[in-house]
């Protein structure tokens, strides 16, 4: 579903064999199970259809668990309904196993689907919400459908179904939709199993489906004749308008004129961090961006998510929308509401999260107008309730294959196949870039993005989604998986949580992170893994975060890592990244060396200059670092190019961003890091990169020049190290993880180079490689120590 993996696990057919005695050679009857993403994507549909095709009687029905289907007619018809039940489900649908078993005839000529059947304890795959598909889409703009321009058009094949469902078995009495009763045409849509609404569970029309309201900023009611065109017009005459979409309120305003994005920039209180832009239709995404063929298929698919893609030069896109960055996050409209109002207002749109930076975003209507106002000029609310808050997924392609930056709408919550069974265990993931993982058996459900569990309102979210996915899946963990690190919110639920028989376990953050990575690739071998990031405690105290493990699915042995500097003010130091800069200057080359950065003694005062140098001497609130992600944020900071940051990233992005100005440029200066071996482990020494990228700036060497350098150098270190590793294990099987694998710059070098070196490189597949893989490795980690 939507151009990328999304789970695992492929078909399994079992059949018990048919009795072949001769009363039976003529007619036979059957009991299927199929389980899988079954329900919610016009299954018992296409089940009835295919029976009633064939002249084969019996039923189909859904129920808590999986859909099973009674049918008997001639042995040869049977036998081709097993056959065709996989190969021509709905493109929707996902089947993990079917089993067949012979039953006695009961001389049914008649097929029917029945009501759905309940069974406590039992839990079955939710399908994602889906984009709107080319048969809504064209009734849509028909003037003559009944559904002309109407925002909830949806069937079988498209629309709402992770966010409003409640309950299982998935039918209307169990999601937001059951309010609203079906008129009498869109019951007889509902009735008819020859048309494409059959059994749509969020079928509705203008006459008895949801509706929308236009109000002001107070919630006061706008008159006007449609709420639509005129939230067009105010979007054209420069306001900020908050909608109500699938899983939560998007902001949003014309990304053409700069003083509006500006203003968005500061009721938001997101002074850089980039926005997404939704555009009218691929042939308008071809004029702001350079498209490959991989782009355009992520953008056009079912799951319709964000795709990062080279902006083009021309765009008429302000660059307040993304500053500094070479890169666009643009979609396509994705529900029949975005299609009405690009259709109409034609000009690109910021479409943007529905919340303050770093909350989650708003679902309910008076929630929305609570925790929006000051922010969105006008609402366009609708009635239609949200269940399950649901960010946009965000996508990029590296070297043709689709990687996976944040997981949520169209994707979630789609499970990770496992290759083997595991007891059911909740892994409550790290603090920042939250997901949990509920895993049982052979699927590992991964939550969409959370978010970082800094505030009330996103732990309450976290909770919350804890509760509905033990409630949906009926899962019942019987230990819970943590990180390392004692402070993090969700290791302190965990705790909280572990009672009685229920057993806690910590998992190393960068185990977890290189156990995701082999899982989501089907690998139980020892691998190497390469974890880059930014933080992660490791087991010696100490902040990890540029590791080489040799990893298996229950144990990890670091083999390698950068080399410790201090990080002066700790989280002052992240978000400050001069500090971190003038730790490694000073540490690595001296105080002297100190004098040869007029950038860092300019971004300095005198009694900072003092303090840090204090913290670095004493080690007060100066925990020591070996993080890949600090390293690229004090290059970044050393050249000048981010010294101060406002989002999680943005020093290490701008770096990477100088790169792609001259990808092609080399740097008369050769970077190269030193490897030391220390007994056991390969220690990367800074120094000479460190030093050199110094004498470069003092000689004039543009920003460009010195970012692609230093790239290379990490590249070329990374596959050194491997090979050494290799040397010593005989492991030919490399993964990364970790979320400097955002850098696509580095995925396409470091993946080349491994290769050339006979290597097998492991990439995330289906999870993005930053912090929200880590509760699927911690899940299952944790599940070999139990």
């Amino acid at each position: 579903m939507g151009g990328m993996a999304t789970e695992s696990a492929t078909c399994e057919v079992k059949s018990h064999e048919f009795r072949t005695s001769t009363e039976m050679a003529g007619h036979i009857g059957v009991h299927i199970r199929v389980e899988g993403v079954v329900q919610g994507v016009g299954f018992r549909p296409f089940v009835y259809r295919l029976a009633t095709d064939l002249g084969l009687g019996g039923w189909v029905r859904n129920t808590s668990e999986d859909v099973q289907v009674e049918i008997e007619g001639s042995r040869a018809r049977v036998r081709e309904f097993i056959e065709r039940l996989p190969e021509e489900a709905p493109a929707l649908a996902r089947i993990h196993h079917i089993d067949v078993r012979e039953i006695p005839v009961r001389g049914t000529t008649r097929f029917r689907i029945l009501e759905s059947r309940f069974e406590e304890g039992k839990g079955q795959i939710v399908s994602p919400d889906v984009a709107t598909c080319a048969d809504c889409l064209a009734e849509l703009f028909t003037t003559s459908d009944r559904r002309y321009r109407y925002p909830f058009t949806n069937c079988t094949n498209c629309g709402p179904r992770f966010t409003i469902i409640t309950g299982m078995p998935y039918d209307r009495a169990n999601t937001t939709m059951a309010s609203f009763a079906m008129c009498a045409e869109c019951q007889r849509e509902y009735d008819d199993p020859a048309n494409r609404r059959f059994h749509a569970q969020p079928n509705a029309c203008p006459v008895c489906g949801p509706s929308l309201d236009l109000v002001d900023g107070s919630g006061l009611p706008v008159r006007c004749a449609d709420p639509l065109s005129h939230t067009v017009s105010l979007l054209r005459n420069g306001h900020i308008i908050a909608l109500k979409g699938l899983g939560g309120f998007l902001l949003a305003c014309d990304a053409t004129v700069p003083d509006v994005v500006r203003r968005l920039r500061d009721r938001k209180r997101r002074p850089s961090k980039p926005f997404a832009i939704m555009v009218r239709d691929i042939e308008t995404a071809r004029l702001h961006c350079d498209l490959t063929p991989e782009d355009e298929s992520l953008l056009s698919s079912p799951s319709a998510p964000i795709v990062l893609a080279r902006w083009r030069n021309e765009s008429p896109i302000c660059r307040d929308v993304a500053p500094h960055l070479a890169f666009l996050g643009i979609m396509l409209p994705y529900t029949p509401l975005h299609h009405i109002l690009l259709h109409e207002m034609n000009e690109p749109l910021v479409m943007t999260s529905g919340n303050l930076s770093e909350e989650p975003i708003a679902a309910a209507n008076e929630e929305a107008l609570s925790r929006l106002a000051g922010i969105a000029d006008y609402f366009l609310l609708h009635n239609r309730p949200i269940h399950s808050r649901y960010d946009d997924s965000v996508t990029m392609v590296v070297d043709g294959t689709p990687h996976m930056l944040r997981r949520a709408r169209g994707y979630a919550p789609l499970p990770v196949g496992l290759p083997f069974d595991v007891a059911p265990i909740l892994a409550v993931g790290p603090q920042m870039k939250n997901t949990f993982c509920l895993a049982h058996k052979r699927h590992a459900f991964v939550s969409q993005h959370l978010g970082d569990l800094d505030s009330i309102e996103t732990l309450d979210h976290f909770e919350a989604t804890i509760a509905l996915y033990r409630r949906l899946f009926s899962i019942e963990p019987e230990a819970v998986a943590h990180d390392l690190h004692p402070d993090y919110s969700s290791t302190r639920f965990a705790r909280q949580m572990a009672s009685g028989s229920l057993r806690s376990i910590a998992v190393q953050h960068h185990h977890a992170h290189i156990v995701s990575c082999m899982v989501e690739n089907g690998v139980t071998e020892p691998v190497i893994g390469v974890a880059f990031d930014g933080s992660g405690l490791g087991t010696d105290g100490n902040i990890w975060g540029g590791e080489f493990l040799i990893t298996d699915l229950s144990t990890s042995q670091r083999a390698g890592h950068l080399e410790y500097v201090p990080l002066p003010g700790a989280d002052a130091a992240i978000l400050r990244p001069y500090r971190t800069a003038v730790s490694y200057v000073v540490t690595l080359l001296g105080t002297q060396a100190l004098q040869r950065s007029s950038i860092l003694r300019a971004a300095l005062t005198d009694e900072e200059h003092h303090t840090i140098l204090r913290q670095i001497e004493t080690g007060l609130n100066t925990p020591m670092t070996s993080s890949m992600g600090r390293l690229f944020d004090a290059v970044a900071a050393v050249t000048g190019i981010r010294t101060v940051i406002d989002y999680d990233g943005h020093a290490a992005i701008e770096l990477e961003m100088q790169a792609h100005m001259s990808p092609a440029m080399e740097s008369s200066s050769q970077y190269r890091f030193e490897i030391e071996r220390r007994d056991d482990t390969h220690v990367i020494r800074v120094a000479p990169v460190l030093d050199t990228v110094l004498r470069d700036i003092s000689r004039g060497a543009p920003a460009p020049q010195i970012a692609t350098a230093f790239h290379a150098a990490v590249s070329q270190m990374t596959a050194d190290v491997c090979s050494l590793i290799a040397t010593d294990t005989g492991i030919s099987t490399i993964a990364l993880s970790g979320g400097v694998f955002q850098n696509r710059i580095l995925v396409e070098s470091i993946s080349t180079r491994l290769r050339a070196a006979g290597f097998r490189v492991l990439h995330h597949v289906m999870l993005p490689p930053n912090d929200a893989c880590v509760s699927l490795g911690q899940a299952v980690a944790a599940s070999q120590l139990t």
